[in-house]
């Protein structure tokens, strides 16, 4: 079953229970906190109202006063059927609902980084491996990318980093692509390049989340996607400076942490910005 939930004014969502109660769990979600799932007709409730959902201690705490809110009176930003992009979420939002998805999934995400650095290390030291490696650089981001995607929404398994090669065609159009059009235009100027770059970012997320859709479609989808959002991006890595300098201090396994909690808040970038269903 998907719930939405609104923070802040604005509804999030789609997430599953186990999700939700992870949220609940790590306090990202108050139980006043409104929740709406397909099951409760047009009625967003707090959340310590929904039998179950939260432990009887919180249940308790709660304050006592029943209420209940129709759909329509909550804006149109927090609706389930709100349409179009998005992208206004802060990222220290963003930030905070990637600690909350990995609680309970950290082991997972460090092994399936893990893997994935592994896997382009030995590619990397491997002589003469250069064509190998851009054969399979995007099946394997492909992967990478469902895995987090299945990190937010459901709970992630290892082996999805490697289900991207059941996708072989459309990653490597995808990758060969966007290597090529980041090439030329940098061989404009350095700034187009890197600028371009932002704008092809959420490629991979597109090939994950949708397998019917091509190569160049997916490359197209990401520029719509990142259209005003580029700087946006940016500000979400550079959040990430400290954590990166602390990762440093510990001879790099720090990393073997940051970098999930990164691809985590990036995959929830994606779903901030990704159209929305009408």
């Amino acid at each position: 079953m998907n719930w939405y939930y609104v923070r802040g004014g604005q509804r999030n969502g789609p997430v599953d229970e186990e999700a939700i109660r992870r949220l609940i769990a790590v306090g990202e979600l108050k139980p006043n906190d409104l929740v709406w799932n397909e099951g409760m007709g047009d009625k967003w409730v707090e959340a310590f109202l929904v039998p179950g959902l939260l432990a009887s201690s919180d249940r308790l705490g709660a304050p006592g006063a029943t209420r209940a809110y129709d759909a329509t009176s909550v804006s149109d930003t927090t609706a389930p059927a709100a349409a179009g992009p998005s992208g206004q979420t802060p990222n220290r939002e963003l930030m905070a609902r990637a600690r909350a998805s990995l609680a309970g999934q950290w082991g997972n995400a460090v092994v399936a980084c893990i893997i994935y650095m592994a896997v382009s290390f030995a590619l990397n030291m491997i002589p003469f491996a250069g064509v190998l490696g851009l054969l399979i650089a995007g099946p394997l981001y492909v992967g990478f990318c469902i895995f987090f995607l299945s990190v937010i929404r459901t709970r992630g398994e290892v082996g999805q980093i490697f289900s991207g090669f059941q996708q072989f065609g459309r990653a490597l159009g995808a990758y060969l692509l966007m290597v090529l059009f980041i090439l030329l235009w940098m061989l404009l100027l350095i700034i187009p390049g890197i600028i371009m770059s932002y704008a092809y970012m959420m490629t991979f997320f597109v090939l994950a989340d949708d397998p019917q859709v091509g190569a160049r479609d997916a490359l197209r989808r990401s520029v719509d996607m990142m259209r005003g959002h580029k700087w946006k991006l940016f500000c979400l890595y550079f959040r990430f400076i400290g954590w990166s300098l602390l990762a440093m201090l510990t001879c790099g396994i720090g990393f073997l942490w940051l970098m999930p909690y990164m691809q985590t808040a990036l995959a929830h970038f994606y779903e901030d910005v990704k159209p929305r269903a009408g």
